[in-house]
């Protein structure tokens, strides 16, 4: 940006590349700051703290005040949606000028960057697991469901697999029956069973296809139930979890016409067996074997890590690439352990039974999958056969 002055925080803006300069007003005070786009949470920190920042008179990037006649458009940002209202004065914030050259550059420096990823994915069928916090955060379910949108618009063809914990354990609390887990799996007796499905199939399922739909694609929204598109098996642990199945057999007949046609299928996890019974899935299970079944390009596992860590407690240990042979030694040596164990079998049998590559992605960085897939740079660990 070239404005070379430091900031209240002494981190100086030139660094940043920032496309708009701000003032920043408050009870009479005047200070500079930057950020790199409007409306995101990419603002630089200032000496004050976040959350003291509560009402903004803000012009966004499309603002043209000689057709608003001088007036200012009023938003509430979203990085600080979820700061307390309190007694403190309001920060002004009106933009004093634009750098359009470095706008346009990083844009044009964006779409070079994705060509290439362009041409690989065009035409070919991606598999995405939602959960975790991408989930539970509205700004960043948005972002997932634009990402997805985007990539369908483009020749991408995304099959999106959801759990919905969370939201099981809400309706399970609001008719009074408690969430009971064995290290880490939920027990699903038949009256859990039956609010499960309720809950994946009937709400979390028909949301997520309202949001696509909404945001410009198509979206069909399905369970393992529907066209006998997954066959359900008991757990071997079935004595203490009850109603948890796995998956043992994929019928992908219902799904190929809808990825065919550009429509966006959305798959609860939750299957029959032969005999009708219901099952709840691991979702991360439903997504890899509907990999192998659709010869998927690629498997993306959303979750609430960086990746895979060398060290689980230091996340500048990513492991961006990794092939099978190098998870079946870190999970040798202790380094894969825990949650993580589950996820990386699902990518290791999704990619010997077809699939090219299987990601796990941390869903808590916004547009997650737009890393992952056009760029460089990625957005977690990519494990390759």
């Amino acid at each position: 940006m070239g404005f070379g002055s430091k900031l209240s925080n002494s981190i100086t803006a030139d660094k940043y590349e920032a496309n708009w300069i701000y003032r920043v007003k408050r009870n009479n005070q005047e200070e500079m700051f930057a950020t790199k786009t409007v409306g995101v949470s990419s603002y630089l920190p200032v000496h004050r703290k976040p959350q003291k920042f509560f009402d903004y008179n803000l012009v966004s990037s499309s603002f043209n005040p000689a057709s608003h006649g001088g007036a200012k458009s009023r938003h509430s940002l979203p990085c600080l949606q979820s700061a307390p209202r309190t007694a403190e004065a309001p920060c002004e914030v009106y933009p004093i000028e634009k750098n359009p050259a470095t706008s346009a550059q990083t844009r044009v420096d964006i779409l070079a960057e994705s060509l290439p990823y362009l041409q690989k994915f065009r035409g070919k069928t991606i598999v995405v697991k939602y959960g975790g916090a991408a989930m539970k955060s509205q700004s960043l379910q948005a972002s997932v469901i634009n990402d997805l949108v985007l990539l369908s618009c483009v020749g991408i063809r995304p099959v999106f697999v959801h759990g919905g914990g969370p939201e099981i354990n809400l309706w399970l609390e609001k008719i009074g029956l408690k969430p009971d887990f064995l290290n880490g799996l939920r027990v699903t007796d038949s009256s859990t069973m039956e609010i499960v499905t309720m809950v994946l199939v009937g709400k979390v399922n028909k949301t997520l296809v309202s949001l696509i739909n909404k945001a410009g694609a198509t979206a069909v929204g399905l369970s393992g139930m529907d066209g006998r598109l997954l066959t359900a098996r008991p757990s071997p642990k079935a004595a203490q979890l009850g109603f948890v199945g796995e998956v043992a057999v994929v019928d992908s007949t219902i799904l190929r016409p809808l990825v065919a046609n550009g429509h966006i299928p959305v798959i609860a996890s939750v299957a029959a067996d032969v005999n009708g019974q219901s099952y709840n899935i691991n979702a991360d299970t439903v997504a890899g074997e509907l990999a192998a079944a659709l010869g998927a390009e690629k498997l993306i596992l959303l979750t609430d890590v960086a990746g895979i860590l060398t060290d689980k407690d230091d996340p500048s240990t990513l492991v961006k690439e990794i092939d099978i042979a190098g998870v079946k030694r870190m999970v040798e040596e202790g380094k894969i352990a825990g949650g993580m164990i589950p996820k990386v079998n699902c990518c290791v049998r999704s990619l010997a039974q077809g699939v090219k590559t299987a990601s796990i992605i941390d869903g808590r960085v916004q547009h997650s999958l737009l890393l992952e897939i056009l760029t460089d740079e990625g957005a977690g660990t990519m494990i390759s056969g």
